[in-house]
């Protein structure tokens, strides 16, 4: 049957019409879609003062608008930090200072230090005032604590090395002066004995304050290579016996270990040599000095005790500074410089490590080196620790030649605070205590 005209006619319209409204609806929605980019694009970003605000609120610096009337119109959380603003108010000083600029005065500087000393907060804070004009005055405060400190730290130890460095050579002019007095062969080679000594001192001086500054300055190392301990003890022990035989010391070691660290050799034979240096300084004639060696989680610990006059609590933490001697007439006597735990601190820094300390007078000190063990290393089972000693560490029997190292003892849970044993902690970890000793983790 054929199909009639008018319904291919009408057939054909719909065609068209629905062609006709997609090509329309396409062209809507392409056009909506340019709308819509073209109005993001033009929309105003952040104005001018919008921009400011977010400047002052994340200033470093402490920043304060004033009017005429010393009203704050202005003020960044920093600046309350720094006590340029207290309770919602200009701090004192500042009002007087900023009533005189905001009146023609020109631009000054204040000292908005506090009175007393509250920890972890700024100790030294210098304030700019300056004028804004039509009454305005804008305050600009900054932490000065850290110049302030840094030029308190170069200033003692400028006049510390002035005096290290003034005293053996003020004895060498002295003892020279004598030499060419002198007339009695024997007296001749005594005063050139003293001279060599002094000569001696001077140049450990000079030596170590060569290492330090150079040590203060380095950053941690960035290839730390595997390091032999055992091989580091024995260089370090090698250097010391001569000065061990003088004070008539004992050296005990424990045995080898098979350990690696992750370390400078060098650095690390330099600072363990600088501990058992001390260790003999302060060590009574016919005592022991020992080094034990052990792994401890991811740590090689190398610990060095003495049977000395130990350190009392309040000294601890000053033992690590330089020039610091707990006993002068001892220090001078021996020839100390008083750097030697100052290159041993900063050894261990630039290894990624610390020095502890634990001691207690009239007991004796041990101090532990403590640095990274090497990949190798730190996978292997943990080295078993010594046994705790009694009250005092003893004396190592004589026909044992090299005796395990005791642990320090341990304070009695009844003892006064006096007594008590201490514990110090310089380097990354600064609130941890030696393990084993009082406060200290097991």
């Amino acid at each position: 049957m054929a199909v009639p005209a008018y319904l291919i006619v009408l057939a054909a319209v719909a065609v068209l019409v629905a062609a006709g409204l997609g090509v329309v609806g396409g062209l809507v929605v392409s056009r909506s879609r340019a709308r819509t980019r073209r109005a993001a694009e033009t929309r105003p970003g952040p104005t001018v003062a919008e921009l400011l605000a977010r400047l002052v609120r994340r200033s470093h610096s402490g920043l304060v608008v004033l009017n005429r009337f010393g009203d704050i119109v202005l003020a960044n959380e920093r600046a309350e930090t720094l006590g340029v603003v207290v309770g919602a108010r200009p701090d004192a000083r500042v009002a007087a200072a900023a009533a005189l600029i905001s009146e023609g005065g020109v631009t000054t500087e204040i000292d908005l230090s506090p009175s007393t000393t509250v920890r972890r907060a700024p100790q030294s804070v210098v304030a700019r005032i300056h004028a804004l004009g039509d009454g305005f005055v804008v305050v600009d405060a900054s932490d000065a604590s850290d110049a302030v400190r840094l030029e308190a730290v170069r200033r003692d130890f400028v006049a510390n090395v002035g005096h290290e460095l003034k005293t053996p050579v003020g004895a060498m002019a002295v003892l020279a002066e004598a030499v060419l007095d002198a007339e009695d062969p024997d007296e001749v080679a005594h005063f050139a004995g003293k001279i060599f000594h002094e000569s001696r001192r001077l140049g450990s001086l000079v030596t170590e304050l060569i290492e330090l500054s150079r040590l203060q300055g380095a950053e941690r190392l960035p290839e730390p290579i595997p390091t032999d301990v055992d091989d580091v003890i024995d260089q370090a022990v090698g250097r010391a016996r001569s000065s061990a035989e003088t004070a008539n010391t004992q050296l005990t070691l424990d045995g080898p270990s098979g350990l690696a660290a992750a370390g400078s050799r060098p650095l690390l034979i330099t600072a363990l040599a600088n501990l058992l240096e001390n260790a003999i300084a302060y060590s009574p004639a016919g005592s022991t000095v020992s080094v034990r060696r052990r792994r401890a989680a991811e740590r090689i610990e190398i610990s060095v005790t003495d049977r000395g006059i130990g350190i009392a609590p309040e000294h601890q933490e000053r033992v690590f500074e330089r020039f610091f001697r707990v006993d002068q007439a001892r220090s001078r006597a021996t020839g100390g410089t008083g750097l030697g735990l100052a290159i041993v601190k900063h050894v261990a820094a630039n290894h990624g490590g610390d020095v502890r300390l634990w001691s207690e007078p009239g007991v004796g000190s041990t101090f532990t080196l403590r640095i990274p063990a090497a990949p190798e290393t730190s996978r292997a089972a943990p080295t078993p620790a010594a046994p705790p000693a009694a009250a005092r560490p003893p004396t190592p029997p004589a026909a044992t030649p090299r005796p395990a190292l005791p642990r320090p003892p341990a304070a009695s849970p009844a003892a006064s605070p006096a007594t008590a044993s201490s514990s110090a902690t310089v380097g990354r970890d600064h609130a941890a205590a030696l393990p084993g000793s009082p406060g200290g983790s097991p």
